[in-house]
Parts: structure tokens; sequence; C-alpha cells
């Protein structure tokens, strides 16, 4: 099996490394930059939960991509997402390969889903922490790194069997299942919660849970949330929302969203693709989701905010030499 990853970051990078580190055959798709990184001084992973990783990767640029691949594991951000999908055109043309996307909430699949169509388009849900160092260095940040997939489609059975067995020897977890949109749901409930009430309150679980209100009104998120879930037919298992609602209360947790991150560092966040998108089904249903229109609303005007800023920033005077 022969599998493209789009860039070599947090996620892609190091899902990626770990297939190659199995022997799976990986390529890269990354930018001249990176390339050269790459090249100088390998690809490298820090991980306790796995063990830490060097190795030399397989790279093409832009224009060098052609359709010779059974999977193309896209991660970009969804902000990025119409340019990733330019980006990998030339490897999904000729009607051969599967886009798997690994991107939070559920919008980006209707896009792909026109793209390329929706037999070509897998499910997949990440579960890890890491960030790209200054350095170039991918950090995995927690214990967990696993990767859940499955087919959308029928004709898709085979290509998923291959890639569990290209990912059966990887020190990440890579699982196959066969109910990979109630995965994809579920993760939604939590990050949407999670990236709510983080970015409204500007902390991390453990902070806003030692207010007097923190907890009451980050479980009300959590159930406005699920809500939607239930209304679309992907009610959010018992288990699920107990095991939500265990670490979203937990005590002096460091637990953040990324998108907060992106927030403080004054970065693009993803505020529609996991709140709006969110708040536009709530709102076809006629559910009342007032927190979710509160969290979703703060993203979007902290979008305006960014955006105006951006625009009407002055240019830089002239230099020395040119007053």
């Amino acid at each position: 099996m022969k599998i493209l990853v789009l860039g070599a970051g947090a996620v892609g990078g190091y899902f990626g490394g770990r297939l190659a580190e199995a022997g799976a055959e990986v390529t890269f798709l990354v930018r001249p930059q990176r390339a050269e990184l790459l090249g100088r001084v390998g690809l490298r992973i820090s991980s306790k939960a796995g063990g830490d990783l060097t190795l030399r990767p397989k790279c093409v640029l832009a224009g060098e991509v052609k359709p010779a691949y059974d999977i193309v594991l896209l991660t970009a951000k969804a902000y990025d997402l119409p340019s990733a999908v330019d980006a990998i055109a030339p490897a999904m043309a000729g009607g051969k390969g599967h886009v798997l996307p690994l991107l939070n909430g559920m919008a980006h699949l209707d896009l792909l889903d026109a793209r390329f169509g929706r037999e070509r388009v897998l499910g997949g849900v990440a579960y890890i922490a890491s960030t790209l160092a200054p350095d170039g260095e991918i950090r995995h940040l927690n214990d967990f790194h696993r990767v859940v997939f499955g087919p959308r489609h029928a004709a898709q059975k085979d290509v998923c069997a291959g890639l569990a067995a290209a990912g059966a020897g990887s020190k990440s977890e890579i699982k196959l299942i066969g109910t990979i949109e109630q995965a994809l749901w579920d993760k939604w409930m939590l990050l949407a919660t999670l990236a709510g009430i983080t970015c409204l309150m500007r902390a991390p679980i453990g902070d806003i849970t030692s207010t007097g209100s923190g907890a009451a009104l980050t479980l009300a998120l959590l159930e406005e949330n699920t809500s939607v879930a239930r209304a679309e037919g992907f009610a959010t298992p018992d288990a699920v929302r107990a095991n939500y609602r265990n670490m979203l209360l937990q005590k002096g947790s460091s637990m953040a969203a990324s998108m907060l991150r992106d927030v403080e560092s004054g970065g693009q966040a993803e505020g529609d693709h996991i709140l709006g998108a969110l708040l536009g089904l709530a709102r076809k249903h006629g559910l009342a989701t007032p927190l979710l229109e509160i969290a979703a609303t703060h993203l979007e005007t902290y979008a305006a905010r960014r955006k105006r800023e951006k625009s009407t920033r002055a240019p830089p005077g002239p230099s020395a030499g040119e007053r």
C-alpha cells in the first residue's frame, strides 16, 4: 500500500512517521523549506508513549505529485481545506486513490465528497496532542496516539483492510472500525465542548472547574452539543458521555483545546468549522442552545476582529536610508 501524507506536521508527520517506521511505503507532500529540513536532519518525533524516532522520509513537492497512491492522509486545518484539496487533487486523479481526512468536526466531508466522490472519501478521527516545535521536531504531548478509521461506502472495504494491515505493526494505534460516523460525531461533541468553554473562559479545564459555576456551565454546554448529535441520529452513547464528563470536570487539569492556543497567539482558529457548523445544525432542528450560540459567536467575533485589524494594519514605514 502506497500512502501520501499532506504535510509533515504535528498530526500528519506523527502518524505518517509511525506508519513508515512500521514498514509502510509513505511519502510526504511538503513545501520546499520543510523538504530541505527533512532532508538535512530527518523527520524527528519525540514521544514518551511511542518512543523517539528519526527517519529519512521520502518527500515530494507540489507539481511532482502523481496518481500513484492508495491512501492520501489529509491533516490540514479546516481553514486551509480548499488549498489542501487542490494540493492533493493530482494524487486523486484517475479514480484510484482514497482520501482519509483526519480533520475535526464533520463539515469537511461535504467538500471532499463533492470534489472526489463519496465512494473515495473515508472517515477518520485522530486522538493525539502534539505540536511542531520551531526546530521542526514533532513533540507528542500525551499518552494516547490513536487513529480510528473506517468506510463510508461499501466500495471502500478493501482499501480499509489494506490500511489496517499497514498499520498493524505501528507503535501508534491505527484501528479499523465499522461505525466511523458515530466516532466522528462523538469526537466532535467533546471538541466542541472543550473548545467552546476553554476559549470562552480563556483558561484550561482545571481553572474553569475551580470556580463556582464553571463545572455547571461546562456540563450544560456538553448537553446542548449532544442534543444536536441526537437530533442528527448520532446520539452520544451514555458511556462516552460519562467519560467526557469526567474529563471535563477533572480538578487541576491542564487540558485545553488547541483552539485556545490559536486564539491567544492571535492566529486563525477553526471556530466556524467546529462550533459554527454545529450551531447551524441546532438551528435546523429548532433546538435551544444558548451556550453554544454564545461560544460560536465569541469565536466568530474573534475572527471578524482579527480580519479587520489585519486589513487596517498600517504598512511598515520607510527604512532609515529612505527617510
